[in-house]
C-alpha cells in the first residue's frame, strides 16, 4: 500500500500504486533498472510542474532462514490449532499416530484419546509433579527453539510448565494456565547450551488434575537465523522505504539532483529512567537528552515521593522534572499512581483503618492525575499487583479494577499500564507469566465501565544473573501482544554478572526488534551513589560497558547521513528509520541553491497522521517536496 505526500492542491492520482519488493538499492539495481524490471505497477506522467514527491510503501525484506511465526492465541478454544511450523523436530505433533513418539514420564499412565475427530494424548494418574507425557529429542548447542503446544486439564485453572530435561539439568521453557473442557496455547522456548539427547514434558503442581496435550511444535533456529528475525522485523516495523521523485516545471523528470537524509530525531521511542539529580547537573542534562526520547521518573512521582506526611502535598521536584522532558521534548511515562507491594507504602499509609485508607487513595488518584492529565503518554496504575496485594487486601479485590476507572475519568486519553515484573524475564515464579497477566488484565477489564479502556501492557524486564532464555522472551512477548493492546517494556536492565553489558545488548536488541513493541525505558538512571543495577555511566559520565552498548545500538537504530542521485526517471528509492528529518536536494543547473525540508517518516499504519502543506517556491526547477507527517 502507498501513500503520496503532496503539499500542493495537486493529488497524486488514487490509482497510482507501487507493488512491494526488496529494496532495489540493496538489490545493485537503481530505480530505473527496478521500474523496467516491474517495480512500479504504474506511474502517472502528468504531474504538476516543479515537483518533488516523497512517497512511502510498505517493506517486504526477503530472508533464507524460515520466518519466524510471531502469531499467539490467548483464547481458550474448543479444538486446538494446527501445530506451528508442523510441529518442527516432534514426531507425531497432533497424536494422529497414536503414541508413536510419546512416553509416559515419571509415574503417570499415558492414554490416546480422540474427541470431535480431535485425537490427543492425556496423563493421568499423577502423584508427582512432573508425572506427565513426554518425547525425546535431540538438542544442538546454540540453537534456539520455539516452542508451542495446546493444553486442557481435567479440572480447574492449573498451571502447566513446559520442562526440557537435559544431560546438564532441566531447562524451563514455558508456561501457561490451563482450563477444562477449553485448549489453551502455551507459548514459548529455549536455548540449548549443550548437544545431546533431552526429553520435553510437561508438569503441574496440580497432581489431582489430569494434563491433555496437542499440536506439541519444537522448531530450532540458528543464532544466524534467529538474527535474521530481528533484521527481517526491524525492516518491516521500524523503517519505511520512500521514493523521491523530482520533476521540472513541465514535468518531466529530473535526473542527477542529489538528495542527502540527514535523521535528527530516532522515531521509536527509547529512553532510560532519570531522577531529581539531573535538575542541577548540566552533564547529567546534557548525556541525557542528547540520546533518549523517552523517560520515567525513578521514584519523584511515586506516593511516598509526593505525599510523605499525611496531608502534605509535594510535587515540586516531580514538576520540575517534567518541565525539564517537555522542554527538551522527551515524553514521561507516569509511574506510579499506586505501588501494591506493602514495603513502598507512605509511611502514615499501612496504620490506616479501611475506611481512611479509602478516603486516602481517592485523594491520591484525583490528586496526581489531575495535576499531570493530558501530559504523560502513560500511567502505571497499580504497580506490580500480581506479585502483591497491599490494597486488595484492606479494601477488596476490585481495589485495581475501581483505580483503572478513576483514573480514566479523570485523564480519559492517557493509557493505563498494568506494570509487572517476571512476565518474560524467565524467573519461573509463575506469578506473572504471560497467562496470568492476561487473567489479570481480563478481571480489571470485567470491572463496570472498564471494557473500553485505554489499556496497556507493561513489562519491566528485570533480568536475572543466570538462565536468560532468548525464545521465551520472544514467545511472552508474541502472547501478551495478542491482546492488542499496546507493549511497552518499562524498566529493562539486567543484574550484575560477568558479561552483563553483553547480556543487556542482547535482550535490548530482541525488545527492539519485535514487531509488537512500541517503545523502551531501561531502568538506568543516574545517581552518584550508583544505579540500580545497570550502570551506563561513572560519575564523570563517561560511558561504561553497558553504555557503549546502548550508544552502539543508537547508531544501528538510525539512519545515517545518507545521499543519493536521481536517476534518468527523477527517482531515488531510501529504505529509511521512522523519525524526524532533514531533507537536502540540490541539482547541477542551479548549483548555488540548496532546497532543505524537515520531514517526519511514520510507520505505514499510523494513516491518520498522514498531512498537507505548501513550500515556499524554490528557484526552478523544483518548487513543492510531498512528505508524511
Amino acid at each position: 500500500m502507498e501513500r503520496a505526500f503532496n503539499f500542493a492542491d495537486n493529488q497524486v492520482p488514487a490509482d497510482h500504486t507501487k507493488k512491494e519488493l526488496t529494496d532495489p538499492l540493496e538489490a545493485g539495481l537503481t530505480s530505473q533498472e527496478a521500474s523496467q524490471c516491474g517495480v512500479y505497477e504504474k506511474c502517472n506522467p502528468m504531474l504538476e510542474h516543479g515537483k518533488i514527491e516523497l512517497l512511502a510503501t510498505n517493506t517486504r525484506f526477503e530472508a533464507d532462514a524460515l520466518t519466524y511465526d510471531y502469531t499467539a492465541c490467548i483464547d481458550c478454544l474448543a479444538h486446538p490449532q494446527k501445530p506451528l511450523y508442523n510441529g518442527g523436530i516432534i514426531q507425531n505433533p497432533e497424536l494422529n499416530n497414536g503414541l508413536q513418539g510419546w512416553t509416559a514420564f515419571g509415574g503417570a499412565i499415558i492414554e490416546h484419546r480422540e474427541s470431535f475427530g480431535n485425537k490427543y494424548v492425556v496423563a493421568h494418574s499423577r502423584s508427582q509433579t512432573n508425572d506427565s507425557v513426554s518425547q525425546k529429542i535431540y538438542l544442538q548447542k546454540d540453537m534456539h527453539y520455539a516452542l508451542s503446544a495446546w493444553i486442557q486439564v481435567s479440572e480447574g485453572n492449573v498451571p502447566v510448565t513446559a520442562v526440557v530435561k537435559t544431560t546438564t539439568g532441566f531447562k524451563f521453557a514455558g508456561i501457561v494456565s490451563a482450563e477444562s473442557n477449553c485448549w489453551s496455547m502455551l507459548k514459548g522456548g529455549l536455548t540449548a547450551d549443550t548437544s545431546g539427547p533431552a526429553e520435553l514434558y510437561f508438569e503441574s503442581n496440580n497432581t489431582s488434575a489430569d494434563i491433555w496435550i496437542d499440536s506439541v511444535s519444537l522448531q530450532p533456529f540458528t543464532d544466524e537465523e534467529w538474527r535474521s528475525h530481528q533484521t527481517q522485523s526491524i525492516e518491516k516495523a521500524r523503517k519505511r522505504k520512500v521514493l523521491i521523485r523530482v520533476v521540472d516545471e513541465q514535468g518531466k523528470p529530473l535526473p542527477n539532483a542529489t538528495i542527502s537524509f540527514v535523521q535528527n530525531r530516532q522515531g521509536f521511542p527509547f529512553g532510560s529512567a532519570m531522577n531529581s539529580y539531573i535538575l542541577n547537573n548540566p552533564l547529567y542534562q546534557n548525556w541525557f537528552t542528547s540520546r533518549f526520547t523517552v523517560t520515567t521518573f525513578e521514584n519523584e512521582m511515586k506516593w511516598y515521593s509526593t505525599e510523605s506526611s499525611q496531608g502534605s502535598e509535594y510535587y515540586a521536584v516531580a514538576d520540575a522534572m517534567l518541565q525539564f522532558a517537555k522542554q527538551h521534548n522527551i515524553a514521561v511515562r507516569g509511574h506510579n499512581i499506586f505501588w501494591d507491594d506493602p514495603k513502598y507504602q507512605p509511611s502514615w499509609v499501612p496504620s490506616l483503618a479501611p475506611n481512611q485508607l479509602n478516603d486516602a487513595v481517592q485523594k491520591r488518584v484525583t490528586s496526581v492525575v489531575s495535576r499531570y492529565k493530558g501530559q504523560l503518554i502513560a500511567w502505571d496504575v497499580v504497580n506490580e499487583n500480581l506479585h502483591f496485594s497491599f490494597f486488595e487486601s484492606k479494601l477488596g479485590e476490585t481495589f485495581s479494577a475501581r483505580m483503572f476507572n478513576e483514573a480514566n475519568k479523570i485523564d480519559a486519553q492517557t493509557p493505563l499500564f498494568l506494570n509487572e515484573y517476571n512476565t518474560i524475564e524467565d524467573k519461573r515464579d509463575g506469578t506473572s507469566a504471560p497467562s496470568r497477566y492476561i487473567q489479570k488484565l481480563r478481571e480489571i477489564q470485567r470491572f463496570p465501565g472498564n471494557g473500553r479502556l485505554p489499556f496497556g501492557i507493561g513489562l519491566e524486564a528485570h533480568f536475572p544473573a543466570a538462565g536468560l532464555n532468548i525464545p521465551y522472551m520472544r514467545a511472552s512477548i508474541d502472547t501478551l501482544a495478542a491482546t492488542g493492546f499496546p507493549v511497552w517494556i518499562t524498566e529493562i536492565d539486567v543484574a550484575s554478572q560477568p558479561k552483563q553489558a553483553q547480556v543487556f545488548e542482547i535482550v535490548l536488541k530482541e525488545a527492539h526488534a519485535h514487531p509488537m513493541v512500541r517503545g523502551i525505558v531501561m531502568w538506568t538512571a543516574w545517581s552518584p551513589q550508583g544505579c540500580y543495577r545497570t550502570c551506563l555511566v561513572d560519575n564523570n559520565f563517561r560511558n561504561l560497558p553497558a553504555g557503549d552498548a546502548v550508544d552502539r545500538l543508537l547508531r544501528v537504530w538510525r539512519t545515517g547521513k545518507l545521499s543519493g542521485t536521481t536517476d534518468q526517471n527523477g527517482l531515488l528509492e531510501a529504505s529509511l528509520f521512522h523519525g524526524d528529518y532533514e531533507i537536502k536536494i540540490t541539482h547541477p543547473l542551479n548549483k548555488n541553491y540548496t532546497f532543505t525540508q524537515k520531514v517526519e517518516v511514520i510507520p505505514t499504519d499510523d494513516t491518520k497522521n498522514t498531512k498537507q502543506f505548501v513550500l515556499k517556491q524554490m528557484p526552478y526547477p523544483m518548487i513543492t517536496l510531498s512528505a508524511l507527517k
